[in-house]
């Protein structure tokens, strides 16, 4: 006990997904997992948000980041945390089903397909959260991961009800230099103020779809809807949108056409990367849409930030 103590002792603070975990929150992770090991870790990452207040602004948990912390904290080997019991079960797949399989081409202008509609794709619906699971598997070059922290999903339709695209939207990148210097962030406010960032981590026009303008028309939807939709599940709304392009497969046309500001490129680490141990990835290139005109000011209160202004790009 007094070896781990002193390990703490060694490690005073840790940053990770928006918040600062002191020296007495670490050693209150340690005597829980300790004391606690015979629950499961879906369990005792809820028992740990709740003792730490870890909470989203509508005051839900923020368990599934929490659990991840436990993964992180084990897999640095900075500190020392007792084995925790496993659920088992069988490794997720993707069961395919013909509703995802190419279709007939759909070509021409965005206006034979109008009206869009941005359908959102929630937990309960389990056919669409499949189909919408399947398409980004297949036809993404990224594939299909269970996105980290807050997440919403988008299935654009045409007026007729078909599938045209997909979208994701989940938790920010920890640090990037060329935004954190466009919002001009102190660590403090970027640890308190990053949940309000949200990331355009898929986008998918399905292969088979080939219509002009498209892409600007389903952003032009994208940043009207989803503060609403963000709003209404998680409790606050979102001012500032980011995605990461891989120049070596595309030049971000479509985001520049839908007033996205390019500001840099990465500098080729993990999006959530804070030891500089997943160098070799790709250097990608950085978008962002301010979701108000202030959104800069905002970003960098002290305080919880408000929603207001009008949607769109600042200068």
């Amino acid at each position: 006990m007094e070896q781990q103590k002193s390990m703490w002792g060694q490690m005073p603070e840790i940053d990770f997904s928006g918040r600062r975990f002191s020296s007495a929150d670490l050693e209150l992770i340690f005597e829980v997992t300790k004391g606690f090991s015979s629950l499961s870790l879906t369990e005792l990452s809820k028992t740990l948000s709740e003792l730490l207040e870890w909470k989203r602004p509508n005051g839900k948990l923020k368990y599934e980041e929490c659990r991840a912390l436990l993964q992180k904290l084990q897999a640095l080997g900075q500190i020392s945390l007792p084995a925790l019991r496993q659920i088992k079960h069988s490794p997720r797949r993707i069961q395919e089903t013909d509703g995802a399989n190419p279709q007939p081409a759909m070509t021409g202008s965005v206006g034979l397909y109008e009206p869009l509609t941005l359908r959102l794709v929630q937990a309960g619906d389990a056919q669409l959260h499949s189909l919408f699971n399947q398409f980004v598997g297949r036809y993404h070059y990224l594939g299909y991961r269970v996105p980290f922290g807050a997440q919403l999903r988008y299935l654009v339709e045409s007026g007729t009800g078909s599938p045209l695209a997909c979208l994701l939207f989940s938790s920010p990148a920890w640090k990037m230099a060329a935004r954190d210097a466009w919002i001009g962030w102190a660590d403090e406010q970027r640890r308190r103020n990053l949940q309000y960032i949200v990331s355009n981590s898929r986008f998918l026009i399905l292969p088979w779809v080939s219509v002009y303008s498209l892409a600007s028309r389903i952003f032009s939807l994208t940043t009207r809807q989803l503060p609403l939709d963000w709003q209404s599940l998680y409790g606050y709304r979102p001012l500032l949108l980011e995605t990461l392009v891989d120049g070596s497969r595309f030049r971000g046309t479509c985001y520049r056409a839908a007033n996205w500001i390019y500001l840099g490129k990465t500098q080729g680490r993990g999006r959530m990367d804070r030891t500089h141990s997943a160098e070799g990835r790709a250097v990608k290139d950085i978008y962002i849409y301010p979701l108000c005109r202030d959104t800069r000011r905002r970003l960098c209160q002290d305080s919880a930030p408000a929603y207001g202004g009008v949607s769109g790009p600042e200068p």
